[in-house]
């Protein structure tokens, strides 16, 4: 475990720790604001993740696509005094900072991010405000609860998914920004406790298979979505190798004669997890 620690602590890590009454404050601020919460990137997920901005490039909340730019804040921003106090004090270099909100039975599916920005350095950080323990990430077949108290550096390029399974909402700071001296003085420590991370069970071939099955059963009914989210849903569920679930949700409309289903989910994979075709 100590090893595989070493290697997970590259694609997710704690590091400083944010003062508590801070961060009530900042927690509060998050629960009680109006913002314009958005639905966007609608292929990434299964439904009941929004986000507004607090930092982006046109200064509107309700702009949530993120981009390279140098960051101005929103008006929604200038509503949250606590939250722009903890931005002003870490000094960062900010590319985009958010709230995002993350349902129960709500997921992000494998994917990466960055592959369409420019390519500098540049890190996420996550502050969690409001989560429990059925919200979790999964990357490097590992699951991480995101736990509060604490900064949290994601490094998105790596394939990862997000869920809450029961609820209430989890709701992050999520902050983009380029790396310079002030980043690399807060990342100096990455840390990650091996009580916060837990090794997923590997899936053998007629696990799969019986899954697949499963969802062939449900098709046959007119259940399709249904199929395809339960296929889905085995990356939060068992250490597969990258894009498995895509692959089985094509193998899936390949039995049932629909190739041109089956291309659209090959497609998906190549797209969400930034393969080159």
């Amino acid at each position: 475990m100590d090893n595989t620690l070493t290697t997970l602590a590259g694609q997710i890590a704690q590091l400083d720790a944010v003062d508590p009454a801070q961060l009530e404050r900042i927690r509060h601020e998050a629960l009680t604001a109006r913002a314009p919460w958005k639905a966007e990137y609608s292929a990434y997920q299964s439904g009941g993740w929004w986000t507004t901005s607090l930092m982006n490039a046109s200064g509107d909340a309700g702009d949530v696509t993120i981009d390279d730019c140098t960051a101005q804040p929103t008006a929604l921003l200038g509503q949250m005094p606590a939250t722009a106090a903890l931005l002003t004090e870490l000094g960062l270099n900010y590319m985009w900072v958010r709230l995002a909100r993350l349902e129960a039975n709500a997921f992000l599916w494998e994917h990466r991010d960055y592959d369409e920005l420019d390519q500098v350095e540049r890190h996420r950080l996550h502050i969690p405000l409001h989560t429990n323990s059925s919200a979790f990430l999964v990357t490097g077949g590992t699951k991480v609860h995101m736990t509060g108290g604490r900064i949290w550096r994601l490094t998105p390029t790596y394939a990862h998914g997000v869920c809450n399974l029961l609820g209430p909402d989890r709701i992050h700071l999520i902050a983009d920004v380029y790396a310079d001296d002030v980043y690399r003085r807060l990342a100096r420590r990455p840390s990650l406790h091996p009580s916060g991370a837990e090794l997923l069970p590997a899936a053998d071939e007629a696990t799969l298979a019986e899954r697949l099955e499963a969802a062939r059963g449900m098709a046959a009914l007119g259940y399709t979505d249904a199929a395809e989210r339960m296929l889905l849903r085995l990356f939060y569920a068992y250490a597969l190798p990258e894009g498995t679930v895509y692959d089985l949700i094509a193998e899936l409309h390949t039995s049932l004669g629909d190739m041109e289903a089956a291309t659209r989910w090959t497609v998906a994979k190549r797209r969400l997890l930034a393969l080159t075709p």
